[in-house]
């Protein structure tokens, strides 16, 4: 039997928001939320660097040996929630087991490759102060070649998840960032076993529910109304820009 928690979850509704969430309800564990607000920068006060010196969501803290612990980056967040809290493996698989390593595989292919690629692509595409090209240019096919790579790799699923007969924390890092595809400029409609992919997550009850905290997921409603998206774009791209400046003088 798993452990009692006592995880508190620092968050917002980002794409590595999303895959703490995401994991969080799928192993059905209890835990409190605190939503960080990034246009606010609360994310860089005292209390919250105390918790995570980079100024960066997710983070959570939680108790081990008696004694209150920090866990900041997402795929670290990942690695501990199965480690501390999924002996049964509903997320991951048994220590060195074949899987297991394939699983670690994607989890850092994500974190290392996917989340930061899209991650430009997002700035350049939405808010750097000027266009330019060669930089969407650059992170966009980047990260259309990456989603290649992962629906490359689902075409020859047989259970329809990146690792093994059943989901895992590979999936959850992926969930939120090919939830937010459009955003970036990335037309999932290319990749189609990443999109069953991506429907088969989020028709799941944890997944999907994850998904919505701590706020509803409207990013695909959002981006069918273009003026919109410009707008939202637009005034987001004033605290970005500014906590770039605030960053400069550290």
């Amino acid at each position: 039997m798993a452990k009692t928690s006592n995880i508190h979850l620092y968050t917002t509704a980002t794409p590595n928001g999303l895959k703490i969430t995401a994991a969080l309800e799928e192993l059905g564990l209890p835990y409190q939320t605190t939503k960080i607000e990034l246009s606010k920068n609360t994310q860089k006060e005292p209390w919250f660097l105390d918790i995570n010196p980079n100024g960066r969501i997710p983070a959570i803290t939680d108790t081990l040996d008696g004694k209150t612990i920090r866990i900041f980056e997402s795929g670290s967040i990942l690695q501990y929630l199965v480690e501390q809290y999924d002996p049964e493996h509903k997320l991951s698989f048994p220590r060195g087991s074949r899987e297991y390593y394939e699983m670690n595989n994607w989890l850092w292919w994500q974190n290392a490759g996917l989340g930061p690629m899209q991650g430009q692509a997002n700035h350049f595409v939405r808010y750097a102060p000027e266009k330019i090209e060669y930089g969407v240019n650059r992170y966009v096919n980047e990260t259309r070649r990456l989603y290649g790579v992962l629906d490359k790799h689902l075409s020859a699923s047989k259970s329809g998840y990146i690792v093994g007969d059943h989901i895992s924390i590979a999936d959850c890092t992926c969930i939120g960032w090919v939830a937010f595809a459009g955003w970036a400029s990335v037309d999932i409609e290319e990749f189609p076993h990443l999109k069953a992919w991506e429907e088969r997550m989020s028709a799941r009850e944890g997944v999907g529910k994850g998904l919505n905290i701590p706020d509803k997921l409207t990013v695909k409603e959002k981006l069918k109304d273009k003026a919109a998206v410009e707008r939202e774009a637009k005034e987001a791209a004033k605290w970005v820009q500014q906590g770039m400046k605030e960053d400069a003088k550290r």
